[in-house]
């Protein structure tokens, strides 16, 4: 070329494009948000399987389970009173004879204690139509009660607040046929002494 623009010299000048610098500023911020939601989608599907919507809020500082109640293998054995130690007066209420010596003797047999035998008072006498009446104070309700009831299972259980002492009375009625059979008495005996499972607390995750 001449004139003035000559190119002079050994070297030729370099043309370049020009930078196009906004094009790479917007594909580092697509792949940031990209790799962003990817990872909080990851996040959230960890917590759908390992069970983070257990765990406690730190505000609430609370366990990961919420305290319920099931039973304990540790048994609590229940305090049944021995026939030992159970005084019984037995009382004829019907007009069969020898019912209550018979049924006093055999008691005794199992165990208990006898105190008076003979007819019943004028409250009962006749008046019984069941197989029988056990008789008692009030604390006897749920303790020596229940353990003579074990021998008369169809009885009628009463209490008596203005009743001194701890004795009982067996009043025999009129559909009276017997004591229970020995093996079940002392069956339903083990039964009421049974221990029972004492409750615990356990984490329902």
């Amino acid at each position: 070329m001449g004139g003035k623009y000559r190119i002079t010299g050994n070297k030729y000048p370099r043309m370049r494009r020009p930078r196009r610098h906004g094009r790479l500023v917007a594909i580092g911020v697509t792949s940031a948000v990209v790799l962003g939601v990817g990872g909080w989608g990851t996040l959230q599907l960890i917590d759908v399987f390992t069970g983070g919507g257990r765990k406690a809020s730190a505000a609430g500082g609370g366990t990961e389970c919420e305290p319920t109640t099931r039973t304990s293998a540790a048994p609590v054995a229940r305090a049944v009173p021995e026939p030992r130690t159970i005084t019984v007066n037995v009382l004829n209420a019907t007009t069969r004879s020898g019912l209550a010596k018979k049924t006093a003797d055999e008691l005794k047999k199992r165990g208990f204690k006898i105190g008076d035998v003979g007819n019943a008072t004028k409250q009962y006498d006749k008046k019984v139509k069941g197989t029988g009446v056990l008789l008692g104070p009030s604390a006897a309700l749920d303790t020596t009660l229940p353990v003579l009831g074990t021998q008369l299972p169809g009885a009628e259980r009463r209490t008596d607040a203005t009743r001194k002492g701890t004795t009982l009375d067996l009043v025999i009625g009129d559909a009276f046929k017997g004591l229970a059979k020995k093996p079940d008495a002392d069956r339903a005996l083990t039964e009421m002494a049974r221990p029972e499972p004492a409750p615990r607390s356990k984490k329902n995750c």
